[in-house]
């Protein structure tokens, strides 16, 4: 449950890129700087922060990579705050690419495996305008206001539709999941499938509308349940479109 935004910095400048990151317990600023190579893997950069103390640390990692597929430059990052160490990208959108400025957005790269759906309950709302949704999703461990974005760079049919995005403590959007419509085999009905990535792993979910709610814009979030004979989704980690 990560999110940021990355810039890189003049030539001359002691960080080559400075930025922050965001999660829903923290708002850091950091900075990359380079340091020397010890191998063709070894990192191209330290990620560092300034903690409480006004003391700067060193907070993590970072390598400069290119897209296997794509061809873009990207920044990928492990980072460790205190929390345990995770990793995140730094991309760019087509659109900072076309303008050639240096602004990257951070995004989660890996998931933290699948958990149980047990007990889940949550309602999703369509907004009137935006295209936009606004839901939750609780159970006794967690609960999460979230917000369903339509996904500008779909370019796939597998591609999600929408980012799903909570706000950090201080109000900064962050990207914890992906949702897609869909429609149910059996009884042709529209519903949404969300895969969100919380504290304990990656949820899945469908929001559905029962003979009540059909026609209207809530929907009621349940547990995704695989049925033996059920085709199982492509959709099994956080999509790193945009």
């Amino acid at each position: 449950m990560f999110a940021g935004t990355l810039t890189k910095t003049a030539d001359t400048a002691t960080a080559a890129f400075t930025g922050m990151i965001h999660s829903t317990r923290f708002d850091i600023a950091i900075q990359l700087e380079a340091r020397t190579k010890m191998s063709e893997r070894s990192p191209d950069f330290d990620v560092t922060a300034v903690n409480k103390s006004g003391r700067k640390v060193r907070i993590g990692t970072a390598w400069n990579e290119t897209g296997n597929t794509t061809g873009n430059h990207y920044v990928s990052m492990q980072i460790d705050v205190g929390l345990g160490p995770f990793r995140v990208n730094a991309v760019q959108s087509k659109e900072a690419r076309e303008a050639q400025n240096d602004d990257y957005e951070i995004i989660p790269l890996v998931s933290n495996g699948a958990m149980k759906s047990g007990s889940i309950s949550g309602e999703l709302t369509a907004m009137d305008a935006d295209n936009a949704f606004a839901g939750y999703v609780a159970n006794m461990m967690f609960d999460l206001d979230f917000m369903l974005i339509e996904n500008a760079f779909k370019t796939e049919a597998t591609h999600p539709d929408y980012r799903i995005e909570v706000s950090s403590p201080k109000g900064h959007p962050i990207r914890v999941g992906s949702a897609w419509m869909a429609k149910s085999n059996r009884t042709g009905n529209d519903y949404v499938s969300l895969l969100i990535n919380t504290p304990d792993g990656d949820l899945r979910v469908n929001a559905v509308q029962n003979e009540e709610q059909r026609g209207g814009q809530t929907f009621s979030i349940i547990p995704f349940v695989e049925s033996a004979g059920q085709e199982r989704s492509d959709n099994t980690a956080l999509a790193l479109v945009s």
